[in-house]
């Protein structure tokens, strides 16, 4: 009922075809239990400085924590793809810095930026991922970010009526189900422990409405990496050793995150009485299997308008196949197992909406942290939303 209220508020004081735009994000089809291609972003640039305070200018700052990040992926994995929106100092619209991203199909997308306010004592670094502010705080910095579009030729024909400086623009953002807020969220979790470990102070992981992630069709976090606006920050931010360990910080953030993304379907099971562990290396496309082992459906309180399409919680991967009993995966039940290559893939329940599949995902949090909701028709992975633009 909320958001019927909120999407008739929408539609009267915003055009129709800019809330259709907030409510179709474009689905990425590549494969996402890998992460192949990066596109990161460093905010600001040209006749945009961001902020700034005397000669150090935020524009300045990402660029350069940018190219450093980008140049350890590309070392260490020099078979993952990095684009950058920027490589110089030119002035770059947000809706372009996200096509960017959605044209390369990016299995990550990581906006880099430095804070700035009027309260000089405000110190430390904090990840955004897309979502409704639940602060004043919150919304402050995603206007200040989203203020950049007024830099742009045209920008109200562009952005279809949204004014940066609004707070009733955002309310559109109570609508935004983001498919890769789990992805998002870990990868920020990530990058917060890592300015942790270095002492920096942590601002912790937030919301907020940011243009340039609402349009990206994939993991997609913002960062503000330190205050330019306190002294003792300022200098950290402008120095080559502070923007070294700021970079490498993100890299092992990134690391870490891939390494879970790689193997989230890893799991230790007992089979014939020993301990196997098992790692996920599989193509995501799945093949038929058996229905021998395949339960009937947890919930069919929905009826749905394609019969062939259910929700389920992946828990698991092995080039093993194992018996789907419960003494195999930590004594949860209704667990079935589809063929994928060489790999099977493990799932908990089968149910008719994504609500039910979500409650499931997070009461078997504990057991299986890693796990996550997927759709399946005709036995073959589909993306969440384009089931449930089919249901």
């Amino acid at each position: 009922m909320l958001n019927k209220i909120i999407k008739y508020f929408l539609i009267c004081f915003l055009p129709v075809s800019f809330v259709n735009s907030v409510l179709s994000i474009p689905v990425k089809q590549n494969d996402e239990t890998h992460v192949s291609v990066v596109v990161i972003d460093p905010g600001h640039g040209g006749k945009d400085a961001g902020a700034a305070v005397g000669k150090a200018m935020e524009k300045d700052i990402v660029l350069d924590l940018a190219l450093r990040l980008g140049e350890s992926i590309q070392k260490k994995y020099p078979e993952i793809k990095v684009i950058y929106t920027r490589k110089t100092d030119v002035f770059i619209p947000l809706h372009e810095r996200a096509r960017i991203a959605n044209k390369s199909k990016a299995d990550l997308f990581i906006s880099i930026h430095i804070n700035g306010t009027d309260n000089s004592y405000a110190r430390g670094t904090e990840t955004f991922v897309l979502g409704q502010h639940r602060s004043k705080e919150n919304l402050d910095v995603a206007k200040k970010e989203n203020a950049v579009i007024l830099l742009e030729d045209d920008y109200e024909t562009t952005y279809e009526g949204f004014d940066p400086n609004s707070p009733e623009s955002y309310i559109m953002f109570e609508l935004v189900q983001d498919e890769y807020l789990d992805q998002s969220v870990m990868f920020a979790s990530e990058i917060q422990s890592q300015f942790r470990s270095i002492g920096r102070v942590d601002r912790s992981v937030k919301q907020a409405g940011f243009l340039v992630l609402r349009q990206a069709a994939m993991p997609s976090v913002l960062i503000e990496a330190g205050f330019i606006s306190h002294p003792d920050e300022r200098n950290y931010l402008v120095s080559s050793n502070g923007k070294a360990i700021l970079s490498e910080a993100i890299f092992k953030a990134f690391e870490s995150y891939k390494r879970k993304i790689e193997n989230k379907s890893s799991f230790a099971v007992k089979s014939e009485n020993t301990e196997y562990q098992a790692q996920e290396n599989s193509e995501i496309e799945v093949t038929s299997e058996t229905e021998s082992n395949v339960v009937a459906p947890v919930s069919q309180k929905s009826v749905q308008k394609n019969a062939d399409i259910y929700f389920t919680v992946q828990i698991a991967a092995s080039n093993k196949k194992l018996e789907t009993v419960s003494s195999n995966f930590k004594g949860l039940k209704n667990v079935f197992s589809i063929r994928s290559g060489n790999t099977y893939r493990y799932y908990a329940g089968k149910f008719g909406t994504v609500t039910e599949a979500n409650k499931h995902q997070k009461s078997i949090k504990a057991k299986y942290p890693d796990a996550f909701v997927v759709a399946i028709e005709n036995n073959q992975v589909i993306s969440v939303k384009k089931a449930l633009e089919k249901m």
